[in-house]
């Protein structure tokens, strides 16, 4: 069966005001005045927790790796707790999951989140069950760029492996589907924007309303 593979942070949905939420608790817990905004790093939010705490401490001058792994876990935690309250999904996104199914493609979603707050994010937001596999960063021991957590992915859908595709955002998702020796398509509507367009995936999409078409391109 042919298949559809998402990222999920930046490509399905903006999770950026949440994730970003996390991290100004971490800081506000610090004593630290510095705050990461949606305005300047949107981007940053959706390169993981990792990238936010490294940000926030490096305008904060005081970056270490110690401090990084120390708070990761409250980062998570705090995210945990409220991963609902901005998130949404990008306009058209699951419509076109939806148009996808109907012509029968298998879809499934492969994420550097990890597994149990992806599936506690598509959860919450009432749309799980319009995949068919979800892999996280911590579902296997690697996660992307390596080709495994994609592979399971498309296995766990009840794709086809050479007949699949990685819908992303991001030079890892790009990497992915290159080591994987299957096309990507990548999305302008988030950070980085048109950038991604440097990357040379096989295809582009300004809106999700493109998807489709794209992927019948691509894979038939």
């Amino acid at each position: 069966m042919r298949c559809v593979i998402f990222d999920l942070d930046g490509t399905l949905a903006d999770t950026s005001g949440d994730l970003l939420a996390a991290a100004n608790t971490c800081f506000e817990e610090m004593g630290e005045s510095v705050r990461l905004t949606p305005e300047q790093d949107a981007g940053v939010a959706l390169r993981g927790g990792r990238a936010m705490l490294t940000a926030g401490l490096t305008r904060a001058g005081i970056l270490s790796d110690a401090l990084v792994d120390q708070w990761y876990p409250r980062l998570l935690s705090a995210y945990e707790g409220a991963l609902d309250v901005h998130t949404v999904f990008y306009p058209g996104a699951l419509e076109a999951v939806e148009i996808l199914r109907s012509q029968g493609y298998a879809v499934g979603i492969c994420t550097n989140k990890p597994e149990r707050l992806a599936e506690k994010l598509m959860q919450a937001l009432g749309a799980r069950d319009l995949f068919g596999s979800l892999v996280g960063a911590d579902t296997l021991r690697t996660r992307k760029p390596d080709v495994a957590p994609y592979w399971a992915a498309v296995d766990r859908a009840g794709g086809t492996r050479n007949a699949s595709l990685l819908v992303g955002d991001s030079d890892t998702d790009r990497n992915t589907a290159k080591a994987a020796g299957v096309p990507s398509i990548l999305v302008t509507f988030a950070p980085p924007g048109d950038a991604v367009k440097a990357l040379n995936p096989e295809g582009v999409i300004d809106h999700f309303d493109d998807l489709p078409k794209e992927v019948a391109r691509l894979i038939g």
